[in-house]
């Protein structure tokens, strides 16, 4: 597997066009399907993703994480809020497009962090972004590897079943396990964190 010191924000920040590519692909669908979720109109939840992911761009390199859980959760939620207010002054929502004119009142308890929608912005963000980052390790390691892990941490199988099952060592299944822990950590840095996977 590849191994990586600086996260995806880091390298973002630094200039690192893959890492900028790989940050537009993660968060695109989730604004967007957020947004259409929300029965926004597809070419306005478009238009209004792609205002998300341009400031998301120019602000970036003056983001510091705090080291708070979910700190860049927050802030891109924050920066989906104001993009999405402005979008609303500006008119270019149109009230067709939500069905009634609830939309503002949908951004507004987005703004607020103990309201139910942002609960749920921060749970879809979370099962989002590890189900790209698993399918990220998914595609780095051996079969054999991913499976071990999966097997271990998803469907919860005995290492003495799964060692079995796949031909190898008790000691190399929990060590593939490690492996693939590792791996997410080294991607996770600083945009999610991770369940403790047991």
């Amino acid at each position: 597997m590849q191994s990586t010191r600086i996260s995806l924000l880091a390298n973002a920040r630094a200039g690192s066009e893959h890492a900028w590519t790989r940050l537009v692909e993660l968060y695109q669908p989730l604004v967007y399907g957020w947004l259409r979720r929300h029965d926004v109109a597809h070419h306005d939840a478009e238009e209004l993703t792609q205002e998300v992911l341009t400031v998301v761009v120019q602000e970036l390199p003056r983001f510091s994480h705090s080291g708070n859980r979910g700190a860049f959760r927050h802030w891109l939620r924050q920066v989906t809020v104001n993009r999405a207010k402005g979008f609303w002054r500006s008119g270019k929502l149109r009230p067709a497009a939500t069905g009634d004119s609830n939309f503002r009142e949908i951004i507004d308890q987005l703004a607020d962090d103990g309201s139910e929608i942002s609960k749920l912005w921060d749970r879809e963000y979370d099962n989002h972004v590890l189900r790209q980052l698993l399918q990220q390790v998914e595609s780095e390691c051996e079969p054999a590897t991913f499976q071990a892990f999966r097997r271990l941490v998803f469907e919860e199988h005995t290492a003495a079943d799964v060692a079995r099952d796949l031909g190898q060592t008790i000691g190399a299944t929990y060590s593939a396990r490690a492996r693939v822990l590792r791996r997410l950590r080294e991607l996770a840095a600083g945009i999610i964190d991770l369940p403790s996977f047991s």
